[in-house]
Parts: C-alpha cells; sequence; structure tokens
C-alpha cells in the first residue's frame, strides 16, 4: 500500500493544509519537468517567449510597461492553480528581471534610472500575502506564533517609519522585510504540496545554477553591451570595471552580493539534487560565484558546507567531501591561470592580511562609532531609515544619510527598536529553533540537511549585511519553513498511514 493514499477521509489537519483541494491537486503541481499539469507552464512560457521577441525587435519601452503587468497576471495565475510552481516562477523572477531591465535599456539606446521592470520581482512576490489573508488562522497555531511576533515587529516598526521618514519609504521598506517571511508562511500553509516545493525549489536553483553560472562567465570574459550600459549609467562603481575581465561578476542579477547569495544558496541544493546536469551547473556556478568577489557569501558557504558535513550521514559526508575535491579540481586550475588568477590572488589576500583591507578596516569604523547609536536608541528610527528605502524620503531622490549600511547586527535595532527588535528576534530565534530540532526527525533527507545549512549559514551573515531581508532573507525563511513543513508532512503521512490500517482492521 503507498504512504500516501490518493483517496479516503483525511485526519483533521486544519486551515494550515490550504484544503483538501490543494492535496487533489498537488498530484500534477509542481513536480519536474516530466510532471503532469503541463498547461500551467503555458503561461510563464509565453512571458519570456514575449520578453524575447520584444527585446530582438528593439521595443525596450513596450517591454518595460508589458513585462511586469504580464509577470503580475502570470503570478497571480499560477498562485491559484499551482502554489509550488509559483514559487519557482517567483524565483526565476529574481534571478533575470535585472537583465530583462537592461536589454531594455539597450533596445532604447539609453539608461534608464527607474524602470517598472524592477517592480515585477517584488509585486509577484507580495502575491504570497495573500496566504496570510486566507489561512490567518495558523497565526494562532503554535507553528505560527513565530510569523505572528515577526509581523508584530514589523508593524511597529512601519509605524515608526510612517512618522519620521514618510509613508512611501517605510512602506518600499516594510516590504522588503516582509516579502521574505510571506513566502515562508505560504509553504507552511501548503504542507499537503511539500513534495511539490521540495522539487521545485530543487529544480530552480540547480538550473537557475546553470543558465546564470554561465552567463556570468560570458559577462566577466566578453562584458555584453548592455551589462556595461548598465554599469556606466548605474555608476556601480563597486562592481569593478565595465570591460572584459574588469567586473566583479553579477550575472543576470543587480549586483554581485545578491547574486552570490543565489549561488550559495544552489551549491548548497546540490546536494539534495538528481540531475544529470548538476555538476555542470555547479562547475559554472562556482566559477561564476569566486568571481563575484564576495567574501562574505564565500565565509556563508563554507559554514553551510560544514553544517551538512556535521548533519549528515558517513555515506553522505564522503559524497558532499567528494563533491568538494571534484569542484576545486575543476575550477581551482581555471581560476589560477592569467588576469583571473590575479584577481582572485588580491581578494583572497585581504582574507588573510587584514591589516590592508579597505573594506574591513571600514566595517570596523563603522562598528566603533556607530554601534552606541544603534542599541541605544530605544523607539528606533522605523522603517525607511535605511537602504534604497532613503531614495524616497527626499525630493532629490538620493540615498539618505543611512543609504549604505553594511551591518544587519545594528541595521535590526536601529530600524525596529528595542520593542520591534524584540518581538522580531524572538520570532526568527523560535523559528530557527525549531528548524534545527525538527531536523533532527529527519536525518536522512539530504534536502532537509541542505535547507538547515543554508538558513543557519545565512542568519550567520548578519555580522556582515542584513541577511534576513532580500535574497538571502528570502533563502533564510523558504528553507526553515521547509523544514518545518517537511517533518509536518511526515506526521500526516503517519497519521493517514495508520489511519488506513486501523480501518482494514
Amino acid at each position: 500500500m503507498s504512504t500516501i493514499p490518493r483517496t479516503g477521509p483525511l485526519p483533521p489537519g486544519g486551515p494550515a493544509d490550504a484544503g483538501h483541494a490543494d492535496a487533489g491537486r498537488a498530484q500534477k503541481s509542481a513536480g519536474g519537468p516530466l510532471s503532469g499539469g503541463r498547461q500551467e507552464w503555458l503561461p510563464p512560457l509565453l512571458l519570456w517567449l514575449i520578453t524575447a521577441v520584444l527585446i530582438v525587435a528593439h521595443q525596450g519601452t513596450v517591454l518595460t510597461l508589458a513585462f511586469p503587468v504580464l509577470a503580475v497576471l502570470t503570478g497571480l495565475w499560477l498562485y491559484l492553480k499551482s502554489p509550488a510552481r509559483y514559487l519557482g516562477f517567483m524565483w526565476w523572477l529574481w534571478f533575470l528581471s535585472p537583465e530583462v531591465r537592461r536589454l531594455a535599456d539597450w533596445s532604447k539606446g539609453a539608461f534608464t534610472p527607474t524602470s517598472l521592470i524592477q517592480v515585477a520581482p517584488l509585486a509577484v512576490t507580495m502575491i504570497s500575502g495573500l496566504s496570510l489573508l486566507r489561512y490567518y488562522r495558523l497565526l494562532g497555531q503554535r507553528r505560527g506564533l513565530p510569523v505572528l511576533l515577526i509581523l508584530l515587529g514589523l508593524i511597529y516598526a512601519f509605524l515608526i517609519g510612517v512618522m519620521s521618514s514618510g509613508p512611501l519609504a517605510a512602506t518600499y521598506d516594510l516590504a522588503n522585510w516582509l516579502y521574505p517571511i510571506l513566502i515562508g508562511f505560504h509553504i507552511m500553509a501548503h504542507t499537503r504540496q511539500y513534495p511539490q516545493y521540495r522539487d521545485t525549489i530543487v529544480n530552480t536553483f540547480i538550473w537557475g545554477m546553470l543558465v546564470m553560472g554561465g552567463y556570468g562567465l560570458i559577462q566577466f570574459f566578453i562584458m555584453p553591451p548592455w551589462d556595461a550600459l548598465w554599469m556606466l549609467g548605474s555608476q556601480m562603481n563597486s562592481q569593478g570595471d565595465p570591460v572584459p575581465m574588469g567586473v566583479r561578476v553579477f550575472s543576470t542579477m543587480n549586483s554581485s552580493g545578491p547574486f552570490a547569495f543565489a549561488m550559495m544558496g544552489a551549491m548548497v541544493f546540490v546536494m539534495a539534487a538528481q540531475h544529470r546536469v548538476r555538476w555542470i551547473a555547479a562547475g559554472l556556478g562556482f566559477f561564476s560565484f569566486a568571481l563575484s568577489l564576495v567574501r562574505s557569501t564565500w565565509g556563508g558557504w563554507v559554514i553551510a558546507l560544514l553544517i551538512q558535513l556535521v548533519k549528515s550521514n558517513n555515506k553522505v559526508r564522503v559524497r558532499i567531501v567528494g563533491s568538494a575535491v571534484l569542484l576545486a579540481g575543476f575550477c581551482v586550475p581555471l581560476l589560477a591561470v592569467g588576469p583571473v588568477a590575479e584577481r582572485m590572488q588580491a581578494r583572497l589576500t585581504t582574507i588573510v592580511n587584514l591589516h590592508d583591507d579597505q573594506s574591513y578596516a571600514a566595517r570596523n569604523e563603522f562598528y566603533a562609532t556607530f554601534a552606541k547609536t544603534a542599541f541605544t536608541d530605544v523607539s528606533g528610527e522605523g522603517m525607511g531609515a535605511t537602504g534604497t528605502s532613503t531614495k524616497l524620503s527626499n525630493d532629490g531622490g538620493q540615498l539618505g544619510q543611512y543609504g549604505n549600511f553594511d551591518s544587519g547586527v545594528m541595521n535590526i535595532p536601529f530600524v525596529l527598536g528595542w520593542p520591534g527588535t524584540l518581538l522580531y528576534m524572538s520570532g526568527i530565534v523560535w523559528l530557527l529553533t525549531r528548524a534545527v530540532l525538527a531536523s533532527f526527525r529527519l536525518r536522512d533527507d539530504k534536502f532537509v540537511s541542505a535547507c538547515l545549512s543554508l538558513c543557519l549559514a545565512t542568519f550567520a551573515m548578519l555580522v556582515f549585511t542584513n541577511s534576513l531581508v532580500g535574497t538571502g532573507g528570502l533563502l533564510l525563511f523558504m528553507s526553515a519553513f521547509s523544514i518545518l513543513s517537511a517533518v509536518h508532512y511526515e506526521k500526516m503521512n503517519r497519521a493517514r498511514t495508520l489511519f488506513f490500517h486501523g480501518g482494514t482492521h
């Protein structure tokens, strides 16, 4: 008898399980490319096809207007028809939308400081907020209480931000803090579809690593004109020079930081993948990941690998070590030749010789001079006080005083204040603690081990950046809630099996 019967009554699971209809539809949705429900591939395929046609036709203005509208409509359709594939589509938008924006500017022949295409991934991600409205009763259950604490902390900071930075800046900043937790809640609200979510996540990151890793090498060695146009127009001096072998690889994403986060997640999920292309994808991803020159994510990846080694059984440990040796044997010789070697050596030297590292010195100075301000601001500055949202709190559209904020450890108390930080961090710590404890119940699940190592490594990176928002936040909350969904799915599975066994005696 199958351990997951397709028919018959179900034991009570509460609103978190997204209804019996979702359970039936889950058999068709969001698996690998050979799974059922092929019509669910049609809207995303049409979106990317229309995008390619408009780029080739040099219709950048039309693309700028059409892309976000079509993306949101596709996201809504997938959310309703296949909630798991919606998650994969959301990630592809974060992966590729920045490149679509650059191609649209290039086809128009001019750089545009702001583009509606940038809105598409955020708008589609916020669709997951519908799950919070539909399954709000989850917040009163034990597994939903961490989310409730996090939301209360964010609401407090939003109210403070409206008064101090204005409603526009506060709302934009709230969205950046909010959407990672909404995605996590969305996964938890569809526990019955856990296998489809697991397959979607692994598929998306393996294929994403293949595409972005390969394009990252093209960007480094050739430097396409649309990427050069964007670098010059946006004055992204921190990304290097817009010439071959002069750039810090950011591939199809906005900058090297988010790209490195995405590659870090993909290289962790390689251990849970069965794809034939995974080693090709890993080689391309590792090479581009190294050329991004983002040391914090290098360290995060090492932490994730160490956690996987500790968490795994001996068989998986041998596989992890063997994979690392294989990647090193393939990539290190290539990274040790010519101009590539010079850039890598210069960056690696800063890790060993911190006295000559300007970035390290600037961060130390920032910690020394700003720590007192950050930790003694009891009420907090509220949403809109830091980051790109500061552009919306002044008439000139320029970054504010704290536009560049290079520490998550101080960003959280500075923005949320003591009340908001207490609520927010209590929810985060509770969530991670539950994820760690739950992971021990599924010791042999490679996907759970990958998720645990990824969320803990991302949390450890708070010292360098606010890894609880943006790409890092998506990785952390997606991984933590995937672990909790895996354990809850196993509980439902056992209960269902006992129910049917009991009914046959």
